[in-house]
């Protein structure tokens, strides 16, 4: 597999960031038609979501290097080499949760306005992972364990994808197809869902949460990468977390929360 989509001598172009990019981009395309269905300021979300991406990214890798840290400390010219993978969906969505919060207080937006950002940013990060997990794919990485060609063909795996599983003559699971799969269910779940009536704030962001915790915890136990802390995968402690979070989010939004689909006085 070729990491490199295109080579101009004095810099090249990785696969790898070219999934990011369009990731970021389709989000936020997805992020602005949901804005002006629901006629709500775009200049002041795109302007918020200018610091999102940044913090996220940098909380995305932070968190990599964090539980990496004896690596990166004997490597640190490496620190900054995302384009060799190495940014974690979890700390991206915590940065850039944290990010939305203050950035909104800032601006003294209210609490409902604060909860609706989260419920469309929602829906962009979802097509991000979506389209960013192929980035993993191009890199060779964040594949499951060991399987058989046989059995990837008898689910139907493209041979293009199953050739870019073949490495060092093994074939393994490619967990990043499965998850951005499931996460295409749950974004066409969601999409159906934030236009009915009853619909309240903080409910797509809930139920995004529960979606990829339960995802992610499955992808992870057939992961042979995953970042440790003892011995446990993170990966599936953070899922755990967050589907509590979304849950409890999701009980407090249907008792208390107003309704999504209002428009924006």
């Amino acid at each position: 597999m070729n990491r490199i989509a295109i080579d101009l001598g004095f810099i090249q172009i990785y696969w790898y960031s070219i999934t990011m990019l369009l990731g970021v981009l389709l989000g936020g395309t997805i992020a602005y038609l949901e804005l002006k269905r629901l006629k709500i300021d775009t200049k002041y979300f795109f302007d918020m979501i200018f610091y999102v991406i940044i913090f996220g990214f940098l909380g995305a890798r932070a968190y990599y290097v964090l539980f990496n840290l004896d690596y990166y400390l004997a490597n640190p010219s490496e620190m900054i080499a995302i384009w060799n993978g190495g940014l974690a969906i979890h700390g991206a969505i915590l940065a850039g949760t944290l990010t939305i919060i203050l950035y909104s207080l800032k601006h003294k937006k209210s609490k409902n306005e604060i909860i609706r950002y989260l419920d469309i940013c929602s829906l962009g990060i979802i097509v991000g992972q979506i389209i960013g997990r192929w980035g993993n794919f191009f890199n060779g990485e964040a594949h499951g364990g060991i399987t058989t060609k046989s059995f990837l063909e008898s689910i139907h795996i493209p041979e293009f994808i199953i050739k870019g599983m073949t490495i060092n003559g093994l074939v393994y699971h490619p967990t990043f197809l499965y998850e951005s799969t499931l996460n295409l269910i749950g974004l066409i779940f969601l999409l159906i869902i934030r236009k009915h009536k009853k619909l309240k704030n903080g409910m797509l962001l809930s139920i995004y949460l529960m979606w990829y915790s339960v995802v992610r915890f499955f992808i992870e136990s057939m992961r042979t990468d995953s970042l440790m802390f003892m011995n446990l995968k993170m990966a599936q402690v953070i899922s755990i977390v967050l589907f509590i979070v979304g849950l409890i989010s999701f009980i407090i939004s249907k008792k208390y929360g107003n309704n999504y689909n209002r428009e924006e006085k």
